[in-house]
């Protein structure tokens, strides 16, 4: 796993484009999988697939010809989905499309601007502090043109129709944990099981974040009554303990079978509930599918310094956390194929009726609406403390099912009362919930 890891590692990857097809293409060596392109333009529940992006170069040269910043050094320094330019610049306007991270002064951040036309760098902030005033020539070789949302899928079938969704994203540049580890652990998941007689069927995705989840849900909505339960895949190489995700409704199967199999491990672990931010989880977990699926991490996502920065890189994950990460899976699927034997793991039906005038019903359920054609939702994605202000608005959105009150999402959630109501009137006011 570690060796796939460091394989993949250098390549390029946003949500579309070349370092996709590259990834896939490398993981198609182990397992055989479907690869699929979804066309720019098509819709998907409430969203557009985007124009491909795909990038050769990137740099800036100050007056005497230097590069100072350079996209074949790391791919993180370009800001992710940036539009092509080559012009001359002063210090202030380059500034305007820099970023850095002033609490880690030594290390590039990750960020991304899939949705809204834009150009960037991203450097270290001692970097930053110490340029100077000059004209600075910025190029960057990218294209932005109509192409293809690209994913793989296996589905390994079992005696029954009955599935468990193994899912992770591949969008992500060079970064470790975030979530080259996730791939890998699925990639060696699924070449474990292959050839084997199962009971149950597994179906791998592995996807863009976000918009890929959203596209296969939207394509493969027919399939879905078939998913009795998965895990969303990533964090999984660090040092940090083992944390579970519970699904959204906490009591299914598979959140019995984890937690059972952690308690008995003799490890150290924490079990969180559901939250409707973080991974693709929330996709597959939003009200008009409701699927089980949860995620087992290490250090969960954003809980670490390193996430979303150049210190996510192969000395911070180690053979040793993917083997005891792929053991916690493989124990799962064990689990699974010994006591369920393909049986339906069904979510819960129990229904509350409670009536409140504070009580909504979401009018798009079927993944997370686009927030930010609505004005909802910061352009510049991928920063670590960007979920803050965005939890109240992703808490009303996915728990407005016609079950739970304003008042049982501000209780679930922890977040102050005042703060839910204040999303909710603007989820009103952008037409997506309703009073009911």
């Amino acid at each position: 796993m570690y060796e796939l890891v460091r394989e993949l590692f250098p390549i390029c990857r946003s949500i579309t484009g070349n370092g996709v097809r590259e990834t896939l293409e490398i993981i198609k060596k182990h397992i055989p999988i479907k690869i699929h392109e979804v066309p720019s333009g098509t819709k998907v529940f409430d969203w557009i697939i985007p124009k491909e992006w795909n990038i050769k170069d990137a740099y800036v040269k100050n007056s005497k010809g230097e590069k100072i910043i350079d996209f074949k050094k790391s791919n993180l320094h370009i800001l992710n989905y940036s539009s092509p330019i080559n012009k001359k610049v002063t210090l202030s306007e380059l500034k305007e499309h820099l970023y850095t991270l002033p609490e880690h002064p030594n290390w590039i951040p990750y960020r991304t601007s899939y949705y809204k036309e834009n150009w960037g760098f991203c450097i270290p902030h001692e970097q930053f502090k110490k340029l100077t005033e000059d004209e600075y020539e910025v190029v960057i070789s990218s294209t932005l043109d109509k192409g293809h949302l690209t994913y793989g899928e296996l589905l390994l079938r079992g005696e029954s129709q009955n599935e468990i969704l193994f899912s992770c994203y591949i969008c992500h540049p060079s970064m470790c944990n975030d979530n080259l580890s996730g791939v890998s652990l699925l990639t060696f998941l699924a070449k474990y099981l292959l050839n084997k007689k199962l009971k149950f069927s597994y179906r791998f995705l592995f996807i863009p974040e976000t918009i890929g989840a959203i596209t296969w849900l939207s394509i493969n909505e027919k399939k879905i009554d078939r998913i009795k339960g998965g895990l969303v895949a990533t964090c999984l190489g660090d040092s940090g303990h083992i944390t579970y995700k519970k699904t959204r409704d906490g009591n299914s199967m598979i959140d019995k079978i984890v937690e059972n199999i952690l308690k008995e491990s003799g490890e150290k672990y924490e079990i969180i509930d559901f939250f409707p931010a973080g991974s693709d989880e929330r996709q597959f977990s939003s009200p008009g599918f409701n699927l089980p699926i949860g995620s087992i991490t290490r250090t969960l996502y954003g809980k670490f310094p390193e996430y979303h920065t150049s210190a996510d890189n192969l000395d911070f994950v180690h053979p040793k956390n993917f083997q005891s990460t792929f053991e916690k899976y493989l124990s799962v699927i064990f689990e699974l194929e010994e006591h369920f034997g393909g049986s339906s793991l069904s979510k819960s039906t129990q229904k509350h009726t409670k009536k409140t005038e504070l009580m909504f019903k979401n009018i798009y359920p079927k993944c997370e609406p686009n927030l930010g054609k609505r004005g909802l939702y910061d352009m510049i994605g991928a920063k670590k403390d960007g979920m803050k202000d965005k939890m109240p608005i992703f808490w009303v959105l996915n728990f407005s099912d016609g079950e739970n009150s304003l008042l049982d999402i501000s209780q679930r959630s922890k977040i102050e009362l005042s703060d839910i109501k204040l999303a909710a009137k603007r989820l009103v006011e952008s037409g997506l919930i309703q009073p009911i």
